[in-house]
């Protein structure tokens, strides 16, 4: 059986394409967000984990365009021309990023190109929040849901202090 690094290739645009179908549903579940896009189209975004660990397989960069619908869809590579965006996520730690996002923290990043396409992604980071509880009510019901995100809920709290308490031990923090 051929080790995972060489099904990489294979399955990151795959991965990719899901994270472009998540991030597409948020937006258009709130139609300000599609119309703020929309005069952005054919603009290019690339956003790069920068400090990867090595001993990991490669993270590729996401390359997102923006279609004239106010959406995005994942490219092979950035549109030529102005008005594009780079923002780069500090991934040097992959666990603490991702425990961070299950506790509703902000990653470090660092936003290189236009001004006016960075000012819309701030605000879309700023004000978009996938509901998931009101989608899993129309699989489950709403009664599930709220017990699924309850419970939801109380797992990300779990793991943000199990990772908070990690972080302080390990950085001689603690007594």
């Amino acid at each position: 059986m051929p080790p995972l690094p060489s099904f990489m290739p294979l399955l990151m645009p795959a991965l990719q394409d899901r994270l472009v179908l998540l991030i597409n549903h948020v937006v258009a579940r709130e139609p300000v967000a599609a119309q703020r896009l929309q005069p952005l189209a054919g603009r290019g975004l690339v956003v790069h984990l920068a400090r990867w660990p090595s001993l990991l397989p490669a993270a590729p960069d996401l390359i997102l365009g923006v279609t004239a619908a106010g959406l995005f869809e994942r490219l092979d590579a950035a549109p030529p021309g102005p008005g594009g965006l780079r923002v780069e996520i500090d991934a040097s730690n992959p666990a603490k990023l991702a425990l961070g996002a299950l506790g509703g923290e902000a990653p470090t990043v660092s936003v290189q190109g236009d001004a006016a396409f960075a000012g819309e992604m701030h605000w879309l980071m700023d004000n978009l929040r996938w509901d998931i509880e009101d989608d899993l009510a129309g699989i489950v019901g709403p009664l599930a849901a709220r017990q699924l995100a309850q419970f939801g809920r109380a797992l990300r709290r779990s793991l943000s202090g199990m990772a908070q308490r990690f972080a302080t031990t390990t950085s001689g923090g603690a007594a």
